[in-house]
């Protein structure tokens, strides 16, 4: 199982960022939230979906979570 996080700044195409433990992206981040350990990008992006339900978009990081990244 992998550790999973959400950056909670908006990017500028209007995402949140799902990010696996030791991507890139997550370690340059400056505010993220731990969302928990999963098998899989898709159970991640589903557990923020539940946790963020007011944010609009919630998508995979497309370095790290290239299976759940959609914009």
């Amino acid at each position: 199982m992998k550790k999973y996080y959400i950056n909670n700044n908006v990017q500028p195409n209007g995402d949140y960022e799902v990010h696996e433990e030791g991507c890139y992206w997550l370690s340059i981040a400056t505010n993220t939230s731990f969302l928990g350990l999963f098998y899989n990008c898709e159970d991640a992006v589903k557990e923020a979906i539940r946790q963020y339900p007011y944010r609009s978009r919630i998508n995979g990081c497309a370095t790290c979570s290239y299976d759940c990244h959609t914009s």
